[in-house]
């Protein structure tokens, strides 16, 4: 029997075929979900709006870049992640805020958020709310949308709701909230643009539907167990899904790859935490709209949800 040639076999850890899905090629989907609300938020707000998420975008990339160099290692700037960064951070914030805001939430998003972890993949968290978190307790009043959106004619109905009960909300109906006709993050308020654009993903599979619905389902039940124990202090569920922004959560920001899990029983308790945390939060929390939050808590069960795996085959 003729001997077997060591070389003749080749050994490499799978995955063994590609699918052809680039980190540049998801980048450049997400972006292009994100396009439809960039216009609403450009239509509604104007130019404010267009320069709060141009210097987010442009501060990420620096700031990425600069990373990159001072770790000496090749940049990975051309897979358009620190552009999704930049845009999805500026969607949080007011249209009003200040160059430096942005500037320094965005670079805070790519330095803490990623970085600092390593490659694109290790951070347990959410990119993007690392450097709203950071901007959101220390510059409280400039993250303050009705503080610093005082000269438009739109109003703000999750702090009207929390300041004054649901009696004093302004903005009930929902057409003028579907269609981005209320005061909070620049793009995350832009419902219309953010179904859409998720819808775009969920259908193009770059996100499972799994997150996106059990994240709803979380808001909807929990908003429901809350307005039938008191619905003249609760709204309903089609308010809190059309306020804030909780689709914008759902969709874009609870489906983040590295910071959630990737089995179907822990991605739908996963999104059913996140959905339940944003009612909790926006209903005995201290901030109006609770999702960035909410969603930074429920990142943190996800090494615990992804215990749940299924029992090996034959194993009784």
């Amino acid at each position: 029997m003729k001997p077997l040639n060591p070389f003749a076999l080749t050994v490499s850890v799978p995955p063994h075929r590609h699918c052809g899905v680039t980190v540049r090629s998801r980048m450049a989907n997400i972006l292009v979900a994100m396009f439809p609300a960039a216009v609403m938020a450009a239509m509604t707000f104007g130019m404010p709006a267009v320069r709060v998420m141009a210097l987010s975008m442009g501060a990420a990339v620096f700031t990425e870049m600069a990373c990159d160099y001072f770790m000496d290692r090749d940049t990975d700037v051309a897979n358009l992640h620190a552009f999704t960064v930049g845009l999805a951070f500026a969607f949080l914030l007011p249209a009003s805020a200040p160059w430096w805001l942005a500037a320094i939430g965005s670079a805070a998003s790519i330095i803490l958020g990623k970085a600092c972890f390593g490659p694109l993949g290790g951070s347990p968290f959410c990119v993007p709310l690392i450097g709203w978190a950071i901007c959101r307790i220390s510059w409280p009043a400039f993250m303050d949308i009705d503080a610093s959106m005082l000269g438009t004619d739109l109003t703000y109905p999750l702090a009207q709701l929390k300041n004054f009960g649901l009696n004093a909300v302004q903005i009930t109906d929902a057409r003028a909230l579907f269609l981005g006709k209320q005061l909070g993050g620049l793009g995350a308020v832009q419902i219309a643009g953010v179904l859409l654009g998720g819808m775009l993903l969920v259908m193009r599979k770059q996100v499972s539907s799994i997150i996106p619905v059990g994240v709803i389902a979380g808001v909807c039940l929990t908003a429901f167990l809350f307005n039938r124990l008191d619905p003249s202090i609760h709204p309903g569920p089609a308010f809190q899904l059309l306020t804030g922004s909780a689709l914008f959560g759902a969709f874009f920001l609870a489906t983040d790859g590295p910071s959630s899990p990737n089995r179907q029983i822990p991605m739908l308790l996963f999104g059913l935490l996140a959905g339940a945390l944003i009612i909790v939060i926006r209903t005995w929390g201290a901030y109006a709209d609770g999702v960035p939050f909410a969603i930074l808590l429920a990142n943190l069960f996800t090494p615990v949800l992804e215990r749940i795996r299924p029992k090996p085959f034959g194993r009784s």
